[in-house]
């Protein structure tokens, strides 16, 4: 329970969480940017 109470009352802690969904969020955006990328690619090649 000490490792929550850190995590969210802390200053590290807060910039841990951060870090860690802005890094979440970057792979989600990187993998949905990425195919639909591959996706347009493919239906240009198919011409």
């Amino acid at each position: 329970m000490k490792l929550l109470t850190d995590l969210f009352s802390t200053d590290y802690g807060l910039m841990s969480i951060s870090g860690i969904i802005f890094m979440l969020g970057m792979g989600v955006f990187f993998y949905r940017f990425f195919t639909k990328k591959m996706d347009e690619d493919a239906k240009k090649a198919a011409r």
